[in-house]
């Protein structure tokens, strides 16, 4: 029997041990989905390890293992990958950061994968049985995320998170904004599972919450349309992300209330207009935030609001601007980040030129630290500015001011506020030394 272990290793804000309780911790759906896939033809048992769930034992009995690797956690990947291979064991390694930067990744991993792995995974399986297989594995031409395997979700410990309902209906986006990674590992490409699909896996779960955590679920306005309808005979509740431009679409908003639409993630990105043309996301209107959120809260929809400080329009006095604004607004989840440049993005391109760049560890590229410099305060003041915007958000007056009068969903509302009320107050104990420190992988 083939052994397979899949690694979702975690920066040190994001551990079990860190910062996020399990309030903010939904189930991912990379290494489930993998999981699924491996051919019926090869008799293999595997396993999960998420790091942000529990810890990635050392002692790992397996033949294969796999790790997904995002930017910010590619030192502690690379670590761990480095730890397995010289026991012996074979790694491979795919996600975000390895899809960017593939010939890094290749130093620290016998197989590298590139983009989607639907299906280069299999084929790379069928490969490693075989007895030869390649060092690089990029996504086919042809690739779909039609007649996908439901995600393999009884491999995760349930109690971990807040839920294990996460489906997949969309994948990609239609906007181009500068700093996002997404555009620059995966291409433009938006990828769309037939209705018949995303209702069937939902049916499965038998649950009456489902949380979609497609980076942009209005990318595509006609098929948003038609999944939400055929929901509505489901009655689920569910939550999602979408962009600021569901305020002005009267079909899409009548939609999501009548299918069920408790929560969304919508990035809002900055207070001031002018940061939105920095970072090329014209979609937003800052000066129609407050009527969106009464529009959504009429709808009975929660929102988590996030914001990304350091463009070059801002100064010191937007950190209090900001919270001000989300309180006037009543946004309910609000999620405050630094603007980071990540490998391949035009954003980091423009950095590079501007000899702006500071930082080059991958660790402190988590979204929570400034890895630049910034144009208009130094980086200690965006760091500190960010800091306290967390806490005033997140003190008791401002949560209540921001979930009176305490009228829609406050059995959501409340225990994520108090998430993030504890994360808030640890966000200043992760500088510099605790986010790059691996320590615990021995260096064999």
């Amino acid at each position: 029997m083939l052994k397979i272990a899949l690694l979702a290793p975690a920066g040190a804000m994001h551990r079990f041990s860190g910062s996020f309780g399990k309030s903010l911790h939904y189930a991912p759906l990379t290494l489930t989905t993998l999981a699924a896939l491996v051919p019926e033809d090869i008799d293999a048992d595997v396993v999960i390890y998420d790091e942000t769930a529990g810890k990635i034992p050392l002692d790992i009995d397996a033949d294969l293992i796999g790790i997904t690797c995002i930017t910010g956690t590619a030192p502690r990947c690379y670590a761990y990958a480095d730890y397995f291979r010289k026991k012996g064991i074979t790694v491979f390694m795919g996600g975000v950061h390895p899809s960017m930067l593939p010939d890094e990744a290749a130093q620290h991993s016998d197989v590298v994968f590139t983009g989607f792995s639907e299906q280069t995974f299999p084929q790379f399986l069928h490969d490693y049985v075989s007895g030869k297989y390649n060092k690089f594995y990029h996504q086919n031409c042809d690739f779909s995320i039609e007649n996908r395997p439901h995600p393999r979700r009884e491999l995760l410990n349930k109690k971990r998170y807040i839920t294990i309902n996460t489906v997949e209906a969309i994948r990609g986006c239609c906007h181009t904004c500068s700093f996002c990674a997404y555009p620059a590992a995966f291409g433009k490409n938006v990828y769309k599972r037939p209705v018949k699909d995303v209702i069937a896996e939902i049916e499965a779960l038998g649950s009456r919450h489902v949380l979609f955590p497609d980076v942009n679920l209005i990318t595509d306005k006609q098929y948003a349309i038609e999944l939400f309808t055929a929901m509505i005979p489901l009655k689920v509740i569910w939550l999602g992300l979408v962009t600021s431009s569901i305020g002005i679409d009267d079909e899409l908003m009548k939609v999501f209330r009548k299918s069920g639409c408790k929560g969304l993630l919508i990035g809002f990105e900055s207070i001031t207009q002018e940061s939105q043309k920095y970072i090329h996301k014209g979609v937003n209107r800052v000066d129609s935030y407050i009527d969106l959120m009464k529009r959504l809260h009429d709808n009975g929809i929660l929102v988590q609001g996030c914001f990304a400080f350091g463009g070059d329009e801002e100064d010191e006095s937007v950190f209090d601007r900001t919270v001000e604004m989300v309180v006037k607004a009543k946004i309910d989840l609000p999620r405050y980040s630094i603007l980071t440049p990540f490998p391949k993005t035009d954003y980091y391109a423009q950095l590079e030129r501007e000899g702006r760049i500071i930082e080059r560890n991958w660790a402190m590229y988590d979204v929570q630290h400034c890895v630049y410099q910034p144009k208009k305060m130094t980086k200690e003041q965006l760091e500190a500015g960010t800091d306290r915007a967390w806490r005033e958000t997140y003190s008791n007056k401002n949560i209540f001011k921001r979930l009176a009068p305490f009228n829609h969903s406050i059995w959501l509302s409340l225990p994520v506020n108090m998430g993030y009320k504890g994360y808030a107050d640890k966000w200043h104990k992760f500088g510099r030394e605790v986010m790059c420190d691996n320590s615990d992988i021995p260096i064999l």
